[in-house]
């Protein structure tokens, strides 16, 4: 009887059919995971990649106070912006000089600080100031500069402030615009060129109907302060919606 036994036991599968289909199931379960911790791994690789970026240039329009503006999803900044309707602001960035969103092929220019004259920065809102900065030049600002001018870059002046003034260590950089206005910029000027940053400097002109627009740039790009008045104007007079608003806005000083 043992030996019949024993021969049985010989030709005994090693592998039961249902321990065959166990293993089965579960190649099939962790493969399944394996492709799924893949596409996920990606996705989270892109969306980490991408920190709040968007390559979409889906055409956005945004009304602000009574100027209704279209701008594409990429050079918006911050994602709860990126949605037509009313805002009371929106930010915006641009890689300079080209003026373009952000794309994945210019990553590195939107995330590498130590590049700061590679972009500029613009904030949109409803002006609550009759005046914009060129504007409060003369009766304002002169007022409180210490009347000791000195030579600046791309032929602008140096007005630094008296010291009572509660502007700090900022200064004013002046200068006339080609079509002989007015043109006025504060600055908070590094030590040292290496310590610039995108918001050395700042500048608010006003456009179309009711907009204001602030714009902060590095104080590396200021010999480039004609050109970049003319392109920040020119980029959103040509995205006012409404007939005649965008010529008009283009030429406002």
């Amino acid at each position: 009887m043992a030996a019949a036994t024993t021969g049985n036991d010989d030709h005994a599968p090693l592998l039961s059919s249902r321990l065959l289909t166990r293993l089965t199931v579960g190649v099939a379960v962790l493969a399944s995971l394996t492709v799924a911790i893949s596409v996920a791994g990606r996705l989270l690789g892109e969306r980490i990649a991408l920190a709040g970026h968007t390559e979409s240039t889906e055409a956005l329009d945004i009304v602000i106070g009574q100027d209704q503006i279209r701008l594409p999803a990429n050079t918006i900044r911050f994602a709860e912006q990126r949605q037509t309707g009313r805002a009371e602001r929106v930010d915006l960035y641009f890689t300079w000089p080209e003026m373009q969103g952000y794309s994945n092929a210019e990553r590195l220019r939107f995330n590498d600080a130590s590049r700061p004259d590679s972009l500029i920065f613009l904030n949109l809102s409803q002006s609550t100031m009759s005046r914009d900065m060129s504007g409060r030049l003369e009766p304002i600002y002169s007022h409180l500069f210490d009347d000791r001018p000195e030579p600046g870059p791309a032929g602008l002046t140096l007005q630094r402030i008296k010291a009572n003034s509660g502007y700090g260590e900022e200064v004013f950089f002046t200068g006339i615009l080609q079509d002989g206005s007015d043109y006025a910029v504060r600055c908070m000027m590094p030590a040292d060129e290496s310590q610039s940053t995108s918001a050395d400097c700042q500048r608010d002109i006003h456009i179309g109907r009711d907009l204001s627009v602030l714009y902060r740039f590095s104080s590396r790009l200021l010999p480039q302060w004609q050109a970049m008045e003319t392109r920040v104007r020119d980029y959103l007079g040509r995205s006012f919606i409404e007939n005649g608003v965008a010529s008009s806005a283009a030429r406002s000083r």
